[in-house]
């Protein structure tokens, strides 16, 4: 087992991050509604004290990934969403294929402890080069693929990690245990493989996949941002939600009983 170096504090995060943070959360919080304008790169510049430069890849990775849409002579607006589903369950896929009587396997790709990339510090809300452990580990029904888990984890909140033997037991299941989630959140949406991820999952023929981002909190600390790939064809998620009854409207004065 490595020995872990001693706990230093997470650096700030890089300007254009913050400023993709500040963006989400205000649409998230429902202060910026769909199609309504955003601020412009020399007020965001401004707010946070940065280049326009700056300010301007943050917008244009928010663009990228779905969350603002530009027009050209106009501005920049907050983009219609995507259907979103309001709880998914987060379930040990081992359990889920034993449920249905069928044989689990799993196959570890790869377990090792690395420099984060800047989206998935981000993510994790480290700082910019922190070290973070990676696993890439094959889920198998019956010795068929159903899904590619792609996981960072956050070192201070499991720090045994590494020492751990997923083919026996799955990171869902571990991390339940050292660091049992309080939150979570998801995104989920259809994607195509590339080369390498249609390999792993046996896919002959080019197929539309699920896939699933999830980030899970303890308490304050995120410990883990997960890319779940599943094939179209061989895997369903599902969700379940109690939706508690409205009251009835109050009847008015000049109403009458029925």
């Amino acid at each position: 087992m490595e020995t872990m170096a001693t706990p230093q504090r997470a650096l700030p995060l890089p300007p254009y991050v913050r400023i993709k943070q500040h963006i989400v959360q205000q649409i998230g919080a429902g202060r910026w509604a769909v199609n309504e304008q955003v601020p412009s790169e020399n007020q965001l510049a401004a707010q946070f004290e940065v280049s326009r430069m700056t300010a301007r890849r943050a917008i244009l990775e928010l663009t990228q990934e779905g969350v603002l849409v530009r027009s050209q002579g106009l501005g920049t607006f907050v983009a219609e969403q995507k259907a979103t589903l309001p709880v998914l369950e987060v379930r040990n896929i081992a359990e889920e294929i034993a449920q249905r009587g069928h044989r689990y396997a799993a196959r570890v790709l790869r377990l090792e402890r690395t420099t984060a990339p800047d989206t998935i510090a981000a993510s994790l809300e480290l700082g910019m080069d922190k070290s973070v452990y990676h696993s890439l580990i094959l889920h198998l029904d019956n010795d068929v693929p159903v899904q590619l888990e792609d996981r960072y984890v956050n070192p201070r909140t499991a720090p045994d990690y590494m020492a751990q033997d997923f083919s026996a037991e799955t990171p869902n299941a571990y991390l339940s245990r050292v660091a049992p989630l309080t939150a979570v959140e998801h995104t989920i949406e259809a994607i195509l493989p590339d080369a390498r991820v249609a390999q792993w999952l046996g896919l002959n023929t080019p197929q539309a996949c699920l896939q699933v981002l999830r980030r899970t909190w303890a308490g304050p600390d995120v410990v883990t941002f997960a890319r779940l790939i599943h094939p179209g064809d061989r895997y369903r998620l599902s969700g379940h939600a109690t939706v508690p009854a409205r009251p009835a409207p109050a009847k008015s004065s000049g109403d009458s009983a029925s």
